[in-house]
């Protein structure tokens, strides 16, 4: 897929197949957020990849938004640094990790968002750093509609100039 259709077709998922992610695509969604650009190349992030049923059930439980990540077969935990761009970088990531997986066939979904403390002792994530979010992976377990978004009309968010001004 080229990127433009990746970003045009890639849906939230929260149902997966009971079906191994292949090692080598792990990595490649790793080092998607891993080589994502950040502000002065600062790289303000750590990513725990997590495969343990038991971590992921775990995870399940405290991450109030997002019990499905008991049933991916892979979760990645997005670490951030307490710095001034680290949250727009992280996301950056975040991002990269689902359009990669979604270029593969496999469906995510970001669960949490600066907070989800009762996940941060289960991790072993330092008192001096914050859990941005969990990203759950796995292979969709019901066909996805590739391309099917309900968006607000181009009309009502791009503008020419200046806000409100049509483009037309």
């Amino acid at each position: 897929m080229n990127v433009f259709d990746t970003v045009r077709t890639a849906l939230a998922v929260r149902s997966y197949q009971d079906k191994p992610i292949p090692e080598e695509t792990i990595q490649r969604i790793v080092d998607a957020a891993r080589l994502t650009g950040s502000s002065m190349n600062r790289q303000p992030w750590a990513f725990i990849v997590i495969q343990d049923r038991d971590m992921l059930e775990k995870l399940g439980e405290v991450m109030g938004s997002g019990p499905y990540i008991a049933q991916a077969p892979l979760a990645i935990a997005v670490v951030i640094d307490r710095t001034r761009f680290a949250l727009s970088d992280g996301s950056r990531a975040i991002q990269s990790m689902v359009l990669t997986a979604w270029d593969e066939g496999i469906g995510s979904n970001w669960v949490g968002f600066m907070g989800p403390e009762d996940a941060k002792p289960v991790l072993g994530i330092p008192e001096d750093k914050d859990l941005l979010a969990v990203v759950p992976f796995g292979y969709p377990d019901q066909p996805t509609g590739k391309g099917d978004k309900k968006r607000k009309p181009r009309e009502d968010v791009v503008f020419s100039e200046r806000f409100g001004k049509s483009t037309a």
